[in-house]
């Protein structure tokens, strides 16, 4: 019986037009090159941000230096703080509804994302969620050692929720290390959704258990 639901942010329960990969797009071609928006996705989605750029730097078999991915990092945080200012930022369709519907058969709902928390607090903010309202927890990956693929913000969720099997545990998100993520913790059930930054053929690659394509099949799912 699944107990919680650990939620991706970014593509998965929050509609925020792509900027944030849009704009590590965006920082790392200022630093002279050249990557398209496809190969920044397919190499970055759901990874703590400075990871994802290293990633993308090493696509063509390359060693980036940290001094290369700092810097590139850096830009990347003020070009997204500008974005953010301005952006229209909702919930996917559905996503309050889901978690009030989760939360009246029992199963505890949480956020987690490869964003730092002062980022996943702003989106979380203008939304309109709360921690101990719609949402019983948020883990970012600023709050533990190791970010995705590593259990660490799973088990954190687990931690701060009182569950203490991860075989009760779903994680669901729109890319493949959502699923390698939950896999590494042990979660019982692993979703990907086909409403963020990969395609489902690039999920089906890390194996899970299925792959939804809206928020409201994720109930059945998980019965």
């Amino acid at each position: 019986m699944i107990k919680l639901v650990v939620f991706d942010m970014a593509g998965t329960t929050v509609d925020e037009d792509n900027v944030v990969y849009k704009t590590v797009r965006m920082a790392i071609n200022a630093a002279g090159h050249n990557y398209t928006q496809d190969q920044v996705q397919a190499a970055g989605a759901g990874k703590e941000k400075s990871q994802a750029i290293r990633d993308v730097l090493s696509i063509d078999g390359g060693a980036p230096s940290d001094e290369e991915v700092a810097a590139i990092f850096a830009d990347f945080k003020g070009r997204l703080k500008k974005a953010y200012q301005d952006l229209d930022v909702k919930e996917q369709p559905g996503a309050t509804e889901l978690f009030a519907k989760l939360h009246q058969q029992g199963v505890k709902v949480v956020l987690n994302t490869g964003y730092d928390r002062a980022t996943a607090e702003s989106l979380v903010n203008k939304i309109g969620w709360k921690v101990g309202e719609q949402i019983d927890a948020l883990v970012t990956a600023s709050d533990v050692q190791n970010g995705r693929p590593a259990p660490d913000m799973i088990l954190r969720a687990m931690e701060l929720t009182g569950v203490d099997s991860a075989s009760a545990v779903a994680k669901i998100g729109d890319s493949a290390i959502d699923i390698e993520e939950g896999l590494s913790a042990g979660c019982g059930k692993t979703f990907g959704i086909t409403t963020g930054a990969q395609t489902a053929e690039q999920i089906q690659q890390a194996g899970p258990t299925a792959i939804l394509n809206h928020l409201h099949e994720l109930p059945a799912a998980i019965a």
